[in-house]
């Protein structure tokens, strides 16, 4: 069933997914629930955005995150950070991205942002202030969480749409949240070779059965290694 903005799904037992959304690129944020905390996958495109997802979770009767973690440093994933629960992480340079993004806001104005992708301005089409921070925790590499009988493994990885792609895999739930590492670059779009295949390596090393990208629904692992290898020939 294909999911697109509206209302929280649980994807697995402790997983569940606040749909992504085409007309605002609103991309998926995923929660994790763990016997003693849980965590978010990605802060969403505004404080509107994640304000929406955080009513959904209570509208469950779920906790709201105590940790977010980051994909990548675009806008749509991380503009929500100033408005996120608890505490976000993210790798080294992710932090970096997103500081040279603030300091452009800041000398050049909000048209810097919203000349990127008219999808930015419906975002922020009600007047809401752009607002960029940087994450509380930083990580270089990668690592393991454990927050309750639920293991979270967070897995730097080389791939064609950014140079701070991060996977989330959730082993005991067989899912692998890829954000948009699996894209092209923005704003061509275009898979550099090399950078597919050390991807649909990584991603083929979790062993996760399923695998959901920022902007699509939840597919297998070897349908996301197909589409993100897709005319290599």
């Amino acid at each position: 069933m294909k999911h697109t903005g509206g209302s929280l799904y649980r994807l697995t037992d402790r997983i569940w997914v606040f749909p992504y959304e085409e007309e605002r690129d609103r991309p998926n944020l995923g929660y994790i629930r763990g016997d003693n905390w849980s965590l978010a996958v990605d802060a969403g495109h505004s404080a509107a955005h994640v304000g929406e997802f955080y009513t959904a979770l209570e509208r469950e009767g779920l906790p709201l995150p105590s940790l977010t973690v980051l994909t990548h440093w675009h806008w749509d994933h991380t503009l929500a950070m100033h408005a996120a629960h608890g505490l976000t992480l993210a790798c080294a340079r992710t932090a970096e991205h997103l500081r040279a993004l603030r300091d452009r806001i800041a000398a050049e104005g909000e048209e810097a942002l919203f000349s990127l992708e008219e999808s930015i301005r419906r975002e922020y089409a009600d007047g809401q202030k752009v607002t960029v921070t940087l994450p509380d925790l930083v990580f270089d590499g990668g690592m393991t969480l454990d927050a309750g009988n639920c293991p979270i493994r967070v897995i730097r990885a080389e791939a064609p749409h950014t140079d701070d792609s991060t996977l989330i895999h959730i082993p005991g739930e067989d899912v692998l949240f890829v954000g948009d590492a699996a894209c092209g670059s923005f704003p061509e779009w275009r898979k550099d070779p090399a950078q597919a295949r050390k991807l649909a390596e990584a991603i083929e090393n979790t062993g996760a059965a399923t695998c959901l990208e920022g902007h699509w629904t939840a597919v297998s692992l070897a349908d996301t290694i197909r589409d993100l290898l897709e005319g290599e020939g």
